[in-house]
């Protein structure tokens, strides 16, 4: 006798070897084959997030765009900052918000620059007059076969974006969340289990997992929940553009303890239940969503 409400993890997604494929920079979803789901067709909400009003940094594509799509199915306006380049990506989420009813904004800048960070925060505040919901997730992951190839610009970078870019946009929106809200950063798997070849990003996630700890201690007395996501090989735009070493696309994720790649969309309930009164008891933990993978912090 089977039941057939039930779905084998194994076989969800795609669970082929992925074609070889790379793009320059900025990578863009709609040019990967096969395109990630983000929940474009297959999130359902459930009004979780009436009346919230998020940012998500790295909203165009990938984990951030699973989670801007399933907060707006939720009820949240949703403003996405993008890397400037990514404006294709980007109108398809903000398309998929306003198809909800919601408010949506982009925002293409460089977290890299100074004071970029604090400007997504003022334009989103202006915008939707409140702001009370965070993800902290965009990022740069760039691998390298050695030490040696791995510059300190490329570091500085990577610092910049993934960890420097959170304090920044922290600090501008404190003044704004009202008890209730919600930040949550994308830590990874990595954090825990740093490969050699991605070095710097592994850094930066660890100092996340830090940071967001010791974070959810300081807003805790103000009735603001801080919680992270540590993924594990999640097919993304970020894969292709340099990061994965030249022929590692192809069995990209297949070596986790599920046998494939994580999808966007296999994340989004994990983003909304840490963003939503749902998980009103939860703060200073990290939430692995890593196909098997273990993390311990």
């Amino acid at each position: 006798m089977t039941d057939s409400n039930l779905t084998d993890p194994r076989n969800k997604h795609y669970n082929e070897n992925f074609p070889e494929q790379e793009q320059d920079t900025p990578a863009l979803q709609s040019k990967m084959e096969p395109k990630p789901d983000c929940g474009e067709t297959s999130y359902k909400g459930h009004n979780r997030m009436e009346g919230r009003n998020a940012l998500v940094t790295g909203g165009d594509s990938g984990i951030g765009r699973a989670a801007a799509i399933a907060f707006a199915r939720e009820g949240a306006n949703v403003a996405i900052q993008f890397f400037p380049g990514e404006e294709d990506d980007a109108n398809e989420v903000k398309e998929l918000i306003e198809k909800e009813g919601k408010k949506a904004l982009l925002l293409p800048y460089d977290l890299r620059e100074d004071g970029a960070a604090t400007e997504i925060v003022e334009k989103t505040v202006d915008a939707f007059g409140a702001l009370d919901t965070l993800v902290l997730n965009a990022a740069q992951q760039i691998a390298q076969p050695s030490l040696s190839e791995l510059s300190i610009k490329q570091v500085t970078d990577t610092f910049k974006v993934n960890i420097i870019s959170m304090f920044e946009t922290v600090k501008a929106a404190e003044p704004h969340l009202k008890p209730g809200s919600s930040i949550v950063t994308t830590t990874s798997v990595q954090s825990f289990n740093p490969s050699q070849t991605l070095m710097d990003y592994a850094a930066t996630k660890g100092a996340i997992s830090n940071f967001t700890v010791s974070l959810s201690q300081y807003f805790s007395e103000k009735g603001i929940r801080v919680n992270g996501v540590a993924p594990g090989p999640i097919w993304t735009p970020l894969q292709l553009d340099n990061g994965q070493l030249d022929g590692a696309i192809p069995e990209f994720g297949q070596s986790s303890p599920l046998g494939r790649a994580g999808q966007p969309v296999e994340l989004a309930p994990v983003y909304v239940l840490l963003a939503s009164d749902e998980g009103s008891y939860i703060t200073g933990q990290i939430y692995g969503v890593t196909g098997g993978q273990p993390i311990d912090l």
